[in-house]
């Protein structure tokens, strides 16, 4: 681990995010087995608008709006990916930066979870938990793999 670093526009992107996600955030960087950058911090009201009236969000009162939220991209080798596999990965590293700082996260594809850092799996297995959950409730899953926010 620690061969990844995050870049010049991943740092530009974390201005305005709250101190305790930007520290969980270089943590992860440092164990993820997987590279990432960070796409999105602090948004506008404007921006929040934009992504809601899209259907990219399901929320006007968005934690990216005061700097409670990052949504990370994954790169796999030197291009962009959506992969959820990916997402999994880069989740573990956001949990076990999440159990050493003792600030509670959570991940766009474990809903159900206040604290990623709290469940003692791996993240792939919460996200399938997720999924089995709302679709035991007769709902459809929401997956928003690359979200992470403070709770």
């Amino acid at each position: 681990m620690g061969e990844f670093k995050l870049s010049n526009r991943s740092h530009a992107n974390l201005e305005g995010v709250d101190n305790k996600l930007i520290t969980i955030v270089k943590l992860a960087i440092a164990e993820t087995k997987i590279d990432f950058g960070v796409i999105c911090g602090l948004r506008t009201i404007d921006e929040q608008r934009e992504l809601f009236n899209k259907g990219a969000s399901k929320t006007m009162e968005s934690k990216h709006l005061s700097g409670y939220a990052v949504d990370l991209m994954a790169y796999a080798g030197s291009r962009a990916s959506w992969e959820l596999n990916l997402y999994d990965d880069i989740a573990d590293a956001v949990a076990k930066a999440s159990r050493l700082t003792e600030v509670p996260v959570r991940w766009g594809a474990a809903w159900h979870l206040d604290n990623i850092g709290d469940y003692s799996g791996r993240m792939e297995d919460a996200m399938n938990d997720y999924i089995d959950l709302r679709r035991s409730q007769g709902r459809r899953p929401f997956i928003d793999a690359p979200h992470f926010e403070l709770m």
